[in-house]
């Protein structure tokens, strides 16, 4: 082969691996620039059935395509260069396996020539991301592998899988051919003839049938597990598993339901959302006590209290559903697990319990919660709860929220309000890390444009800043609401053991605001201090098209102090 062909090969090989994805599912590419991963960059560009995201950072761009995957809940492509650009996608791949996100990171490579040897931009590849993504090693372009091996290959490794994939590309120079517009030599033409058929339908190469488990419990199963006093919990729960289903199985049983602010239910009036400020109420916490038996939907729970509850109890039954198999329990308690889609398990032919309406007092006790955080919260003091209960009350069936780590998520389990309908919630809360939150939520809203508000802690967004250059993208409205309380005030609820400690080594208190990097990057600014100004900038961003930032300034103790309140008069009541 002339030299020159080099080039044309390692092209086409770019074509094939992403075409094959293009029939797989994936629905975006996204990039960084790099000279090493030419050969797929241009298969993307060529590429017409995938979108394309182009960003400079690949910290970055990783928790982009994060959100693009969540959002898609598709499988989502992501191209970087050789060296360190490969390593700056571990924050986001360690959070996509631990949430089972199909992210599918191609990665241009340094042939095996040119490794520990003193060569430029060269690391080792293969496996960098150790269990955290499956890995596909590929050899440098050659004619001697068939294309139907490099097809079978991508097949495999892609389909029915739920977590990263990480696939590493080793090319050899030349890397850019001298003419994209010409046609293909006669000797690429023939190796290309294998794929005829392929090359005339749109399906994947390798058709593999889905991995699903069809294994229920029996009528006598279900007959044995209602009857007692159980209770059901929604865990992490997505929009598409229809979890409000669960809200009919609940009363059909006649037992309460459970929600953690990640299973689209926590908002919802047939749910008991208050269960953390529950569980400190000590004769709602007796009452729960008395439940013998529990139904887990999904897992990953927020609330300590609720997964200090979980362990505490001797169940006589304990049952959990999820859509794959997964350990989903730090509790490790003996149980039943059911690999099975929520809507299936939901719609059996469940029998009413035998105790059924045994815990109607918690319907009392949690609406009282709900009393007393419309009278001390939404009336009281301009605070951090106070804007997040007026977020998660705004729009609430028309747009989606992406909650911020530390304080902002807690604040939302803690006091979310009850509301007619709910905007689809998303989080980063596999690793629970602070850092491509601002990216994750553009990826979020990028995919269908629907208005999208990130609710952030100023660590958080310092942590992410140049993501705002994603963030300028939006063609839809994108509300960053940044809750700055000079430092990271999640430590003031924590039992850090001297004050002067927790100052300086914890909350690292920064003195900074958010408008002149917004204002570098472009984007609209409101700065807030009271309630009234918040409501009005905020209908002000969900009126514009493209993203804009809100600052909201607060003290750096209103929020803990607030809650500490809160507790007390809870566990006084």
């Amino acid at each position: 082969m002339q030299k020159n062909q080099h080039a044309d090969l390692n092209l086409l090989w770019g074509e094939l691996i992403l075409e094959e994805l293009a029939r797989l599912g994936v629905q975006h590419v996204c990039m960084a620039p790099g000279s090493r991963s030419t050969p797929l960059t241009l298969a993307a560009a060529r590429q017409t059935k995938l979108q394309q995201h182009l960003h400079f950072d690949e910290r970055g761009l990783g928790f982009y395509a994060m959100g693009l995957a969540k959002a898609s809940r598709a499988p989502v492509a992501i191209i970087t260069t050789s060296g360190t650009a490969v390593a700056n996608l571990l924050p986001a791949v360690v959070e996509a396996w631990l949430t089972q996100v199909p992210l599918i990171v191609l990665s241009g490579d340094r042939p095996p020539e040119l490794i520990d040897c003193g060569a430029n931009q060269a690391i080792h590849q293969p496996e960098i991301y150790g269990q955290y993504a499956r890995p596909v090693n590929l050899p440098t372009p050659d004619l001697a592998i068939a294309p139907q091996t490099l097809l079978t290959t991508v097949d495999e490794a892609v389909c029915n899988q739920q977590s990263p994939v990480h696939i590493n590309c080793m090319f050899r120079e030349p890397l850019y051919p001298q003419d994209l517009q010409a046609p293909l030599a006669q000797e690429l033409h023939h190796y290309l003839l294998p794929l005829q058929r392929w090359q005339g339908h749109a399906k994947p190469y390798s058709q593999y049938s889905r991995l699903i488990s069809g294994q229920l419990p029996s009528r006598d199963m279900l007959n044995r597990f209602a009857h007692g006093q159980g209770v059901i919990i929604a865990g992490t729960l997505d929009a598409a598993e229809q979890p409000a289903q669960l809200t009919e199985l609940a009363a059909k049983l006649g037992w309460p339901l459970l929600t953690d602010a990640q299973s689209q239910l926590r908002q919802h009036p047939a749910a008991i959302g208050n269960i953390d400020q529950l569980l400190q109420q000590p004769k709602a916490k007796a009452l729960l006590e008395r439940a013998d038996r529990v139904l887990v939907f999904g897992g990953r729970l927020l609330s300590k209290r609720l997964i200090a509850y979980l362990a505490q109890q001797d169940w006589q039954s304990y049952w959990q559903v999820l859509p794959s198999q997964q350990r989903l329990d730090p509790n490790h308690k003996a149980k039943e697990i059911w690999l099975t889609p929520l809507t299936a398990f939901a719609s059996l032919d469940w029998p009413r319990s035998s105790a059924a309406n045994w815990a109607l007092e918690l319907i009392t006790a949690n609406e009282q919660l709900h009393q007393l955080f419309r009278q001390q919260i939404d009336n009281g003091p301009f605070g951090e709860a106070q804007v997040i209960r007026a977020i998660a009350a705004t729009q609430p069936g028309k747009q989606q929220l992406f909650i911020g780590n530390s304080l902002p998520v807690r604040l939302y389990d803690l006091f979310a309000p009850v509301t007619a309908d709910a905007a689809q919630t998303y989080t980063n809360r596999g690793a629970s890390g602070i850092d491509g939150l601002i990216a994750t939520s553009c990826g979020v809203a990028a995919h269908q444009q629907r208005p999208t508000t990130l609710i952030i802690g100023d660590i958080s967004a310092l942590h992410d800043l140049n993501s705002l250059a994603l963030a300028r993208q939006a063609k839809g409205p994108l509300v960053l609401v940044i809750l700055n309380n000079d430092g990271g005030s999640i430590f003031n609820i924590l039992p850090v053991p001297d004050e002067q400690v927790r100052q300086r080594y914890y909350r690292l208190e920064h003195g900074l605001e958010f408008g002149y990097g917004s204002a570098m990057f472009g984007l609209p600014y409101n700065r807030v201090e009271d309630l009234q100004a918040f409501n009005d900038a905020y209908q002000e961003a969900l009126a514009y098209n493209g993203a804009s930032v809100i600052e909201v300034r607060v003290s750096q103790t209103q929020a803990s102090e607030q809650i500490a309140q809160l507790g007390q008069w809870v566990r006084q009541s």
